[in-house]
């Protein structure tokens, strides 16, 4: 029996969401104490219920990952409580309609007084939905990283996992700040990795694919149940030719956790994107 991870401790933000809520459990089943984060109490609560009923430890703090005091406070309170913190994974991100366009290229009506409801360009979106978005991708992984750096730096050791995305080597249509946000947390994880590589913490980050969640179904639909044209244009693209289930970033995630698996792996991004990023459309 494996018994590596049962004395690490993990911080996973986002831990209320499809995704990290899928990479809590895992940890919790691989023995990992997971520190459930977010800012919706009954989601992590619900999570921390399936996780103790299968057995696992946890514990649920809230906390808004884009402040910086609140995001201090809890690391003080996970070191009280622990005594070190062994992995981070920064899960928690998103995106905002009212930061996004409706249309996929410039138009002179999005200039006018009088353009119609249904047309939103750049000009008009919501600019500070779109800082907002900017901010939570960005200062919503670099609060956490240093906040809890500075305790596996006395440990001589520790695990970083940031979120990026497709978005990241090539923007999808209409998502501006987004694609521009996670852009940078490619960019920002390459460059911490450097800077705290003789510390012992390596930092790497994951890149999902189109994974299949409730909002997903929306704006996509599904390949069983028909898709939008929008996911047409995704799964026409996409080699494997399906979206990805949530438990499918588990695995990756693990390996970069894993110190016996990847103690040389640092500044990497790693696409779980059923091969999305290998084809041109062309």
């Amino acid at each position: 029996m494996d018994t590596y991870f049962n004395d690490k401790i993990a911080v996973v933000t986002g831990a209320g969401g499809v995704i990290c809520s899928e990479i809590s459990k895992g940890l919790a089943d691989l023995g990992v104490t997971v520190v459930l984060v977010g800012r919706t109490m009954e989601k992590l609560e619900k999570v921390a219920e399936e996780i103790k009923t299968a057995g696992g430890k946890c514990k649920v703090y809230s906390c808004d990952v884009a402040d910086e005091k609140e995001v201090n406070d809890l690391a003080a309170a996970v070191i009280a409580e622990y005594g070190k913190v062994d992995y981070l994974v920064n899960g928690a991100g998103g995106n905002n309609s009212k930061a996004t366009t409706t249309i996929a290229q410039f138009d002179p009506r999005e200039l006018d007084e009088n353009r119609p409801e249904d047309l939103r360009g750049l000009y008009n979106v919501d600019m500070q939905a779109f800082e907002n978005v900017i901010r939570l991708n960005t200062m919503g992984s670099v609060y956490p990283i240093l906040a809890f750096a500075k305790y596996m730096v006395k440990e001589g050791s520790g695990s970083i996992v940031n979120f990026a995305s497709m978005n990241s080597y090539c923007p999808l249509t209409r998502n501006f700040a987004y694609a521009m946000s996670k852009a940078a947390v490619v960019n920002f994880t390459e460059s911490l990795a450097a800077y705290f590589a003789e510390a012992g913490i390596r930092i790497n980050a994951v890149a999902p694919g189109f994974i299949v969640n409730e909002r997903s179904k929306v704006y996509l639909g599904t390949v069983e149940d028909g898709l939008t044209e929008r996911g047409k244009k995704v799964i026409g693209h996409t080699p494997m030719g399906k979206f990805g289930q949530a438990g499918d970033m588990f695995g990756c995630v693990k390996f970069l956790l894993d110190e016996r698996a990847s103690s040389f792996v640092t500044g990497v991004t790693i696409p779980v994107d059923g091969g999305f990023l290998t084809l041109s459309g062309v």
